[in-house]
């Protein structure tokens, strides 16, 4: 379920063009008299009206402070003064105007949040992550997160598909000297999760235990937290260890926790047409 929040407006297209250049939103539906616009998972629509509603605040919210610095410097002639810690409610704020009068807040939490990602932000911001904060996940985070892993597709449908939670400190240590440097990550995370493929149920281990993976990868981020995929973890010495059957194909072993700084935005992507090439 979603909402909107209407607004009326003197200006409709003015205060429309206002957003969308000033804050990145986007045009998300036309309506007789009304534009609805979109800034990530936020919607709010401007209704034209003789009389514009003012007596509002508009709250903007962002991943890290320099995204509110850089809104900042866009809203510099009509700001209270610039961004600054709120201790009460640890949060990274200024607040501003729009062209009709009313208030904007633009705003970092300091403190993880829970969930509020959108589907296309959530895929277009996941990183690995590689150091983590000494803080537990927990249990009941990792059961939601497990839970939206039940609909990752499968071959078949035949769901076979199984996710092993590890927090024991000595196995933790044990997964992370297995492949050297490349598996270290998983001794910085307070837990970690193999994703295993039971191979006499699924016809196609290999392709089922890598979306089984991803699914995991993307539903932790949209909770908060970090991950990062592990290769070439199919080893017998490894399953027995974890205490796998002798049946299962080990996908990944991915350490999970929360990441210790803000991951940092996602680097250059090539251009779209280089995408479409044959």
């Amino acid at each position: 379920m979603s909402g909107i929040l209407f607004l009326r407006t003197g200006d409709l297209e003015r205060t429309a063009a206002f957003y969308i250049a000033r804050l990145d939103c986007r045009r998300w539906l036309d309506q007789p008299g009304c534009v609805i616009l979109r800034h990530d998972n936020f919607l709010f629509g401007l209704c034209a009206r003789e009389r514009p509603q003012t007596d509002v605040l508009l709250t903007f919210f962002y991943d890290t402070p320099a995204e509110v610095d850089r809104l900042y410097a866009r809203h510099r002639d009509t700001a209270d003064g610039p961004p600054r810690l709120n201790e009460t409610y640890r949060i990274y704020q200024f607040f501003a105007r729009d062209p009709e009068g009313r208030g904007l807040e633009f705003q970092h939490f300091a403190d993880p949040v829970a969930q509020f990602r959108s589907g296309d932000d959530l895929l277009a911001t996941r990183r690995s992550v590689r150091e983590f904060a000494p803080d537990p996940v927990p249990d009941d985070v990792i059961e939601r997160i497990i839970e939206s892993c039940r609909f990752a597709p499968s071959a078949w449908n035949r769901q076979p598909q199984c996710y092993r939670i590890i927090r024991d400190p000595e196995t933790l240590r044990y997964l992370a000297a297995s492949r050297q440097e490349a598996t270290a990550p998983i001794g910085r995370a307070p837990a970690a999760v193999a994703v295993s493929v039971d191979t006499t149920v699924s016809p196609y281990p290999a392709v089922d235990g890598a979306i089984a993976a991803y699914h995991f990868l993307l539903a932790a981020w949209f909770y908060g937290l970090g991950t990062c995929w592990m290769g070439n973890m199919d080893a017998p010495e490894i399953k027995a260890r974890l205490g796998l059957p002798p049946g299962h194909f080990l996908a990944t072993v991915t350490p999970l926790g929360y990441p210790k700084e803000r991951a940092a935005p996602p680097p250059a992507r090539k251009p779209f047409a280089a995408f479409l090439r044959g």
